[in-house]
């Protein structure tokens, strides 16, 4: 018999819908939720407007946690050590990981007496999305007989050999010792205690397995970090062209690692020769080098930069393109290549990380990392004259990348995914 909708109280420090990266991922996935459970969201009440801007009723469908006393401080911290820059991710981390536990202790201050006396089934912590934050409720829960489930955790990449010159630019000399993190106390029995661990990614998995004793890896369970809003998409795809320029767009942040100016560099001959064309939508420290390389190189007509533009302009810039071009070579999601899939534009991606696991040969075009940045280059060139040559060869990728999104990769397939595993670990 089908069980009843389980009642969840769902913790995301970061949630909010007015933002981007992971505190729209944990407002998207808090609220797929909402479609097969009962949800409370615990957030930080720095998104409280944002949450009740978006409809909900604060003491009834949502708690904000004023933690402020000790993360706002260390926000500032992270962003003076990061040069504000939106670099440096991996000392972030590690400075907003400093504040978390004062977070959650005054989460369970507020629920402990709830879950104690059977008002919630279960608890779902969906952010922080890093698996390398340990979380104090989840023992607490399960001796509380309420069943802990945590994730997606994403995270942790190694840097590709051959690309150590990107990650000194990110500044992410830290992300050498990232593994003592495993020693910080109370993960073991963090781990232990969670009834399933949601991966974002197949090398996050793979870590977490590692650190269980056998009989117990199999609750760490993969599941895709990103997926699509069908409300947040509201262009029809657009079929590639089989005459003109191919069409190119990079969706992201103008930082090294996700190589916005390998892209213009793979580019290059068919720019130059009116084959193609290349808009790059984002923002960052690169962006003063990429108008060099664009104005010495002389491709300033064929490639734009559009900057930071809202998500309809977004659509509207990606979905008239016929592939993404997307070099990243650490990216752990990938939410911009489930974009593109979902509005028919074929994907060609760095075959590692996040976006290789999303795309396959069906869907987009992975390309191997092998050799270091100026085989990636060449073999991104290589790639794309082919396209322009032989435009007939995106129609159907476009096709089965669209498909798949909106099959897959929506959040109420991610959600539908989740309710089982609910059922699962309710069932002990």
């Amino acid at each position: 018999m089908p069980q009843a909708r389980p009642r969840v109280l769902v913790i995301a420090e970061a949630a909010n819908p007015e933002w981007v990266s992971v505190p729209l991922v944990g407002w998207s996935m808090a609220q797929a939720l909402r479609k097969i459970a009962d949800v409370h969201l615990v957030t930080q009440i720095r998104n409280r407007d944002a949450i009740v801007r978006a409809g909900l009723i604060e003491g009834e469908d949502f708690t904000a946690i004023d933690s402020e006393a000790v993360t706002a401080p260390l926000w500032k911290l992270a962003g003076l050590l990061r040069r504000g820059d939106n670099q440096s991710w991996t000392v972030a981390t590690a400075i907003q990981s400093i504040g978390y536990p004062y977070f959650e202790r005054l989460v369970w201050q507020r629920f402990r007496d709830d879950l104690r006396r059977g008002r919630f089934d279960l608890v779902h912590r969906v952010t922080p999305l890093t698996p390398t934050t340990v979380s104090s409720i989840a023992p607490r829960a399960a001796g509380a007989g309420v069943p802990f489930v945590m994730g997606p955790l994403n995270g942790g990449v190694p840097w590709p050999r051959g690309f150590e010159d990107a990650r000194a630019r990110e500044g992410e000399g830290l992300s050498r010792v990232r593994s003592l993190y495993r020693l910080q106390p109370g993960r073991g029995r963090m781990l232990r205690a969670a009834s399933a661990i949601l991966a974002g990614s197949r090398h996050t998995q793979a870590e977490l397995r590692a650190q269980l004793p056998p009989d117990e890896a199999d609750k760490v369970v993969w599941l895709p970090e990103n997926a699509i809003d069908p409300a947040r998409f509201t262009r029809h795809p657009v079929a590639p062209r089989a005459d003109g320029p191919l069409r190119g767009c990079f969706v992201g942040r103008l930082v090294p690692y996700k190589n916005p100016d390998l892209a213009i560099q793979a580019a290059l001959p068919l720019l130059r020769d009116g084959r193609m064309t290349l808009d790059i939508v984002g923002e960052g420290p690169m962006r003063g080098d990429l108008r060099v390389l664009i104005d010495r190189e002389g491709v300033g007509d064929a490639v734009t930069l559009h900057g930071n533009v809202p998500h309809a302009d977004v659509q509207r810039i990606l979905g008239g393109a016929d592939v993404l071009v997307f070099p990243s070579i650490r990216e752990f999601g990938g939410g911009v290549v489930l974009e593109a899939m979902a509005l028919g534009v074929v994907p060609v991606v760095a075959d590692y990380a996040g976006p290789a696991e999303l795309v396959d040969d069906g869907t987009g075009i992975r390309i191997p990392l092998g050799g270091g940045r100026a085989a990636l280059r060449d073999a991104f060139a290589a790639t794309l004259a082919d396209l322009a040559a032989a435009p007939d060869a995106l129609a159907p990728m476009a096709r089965a990348a669209h498909d798949r999104a909106w099959t897959d990769y929506t959040w109420r397939a991610k959600a539908d995914r989740v309710a089982a595993i609910y059922d699962r670990v309710r069932d002990g």
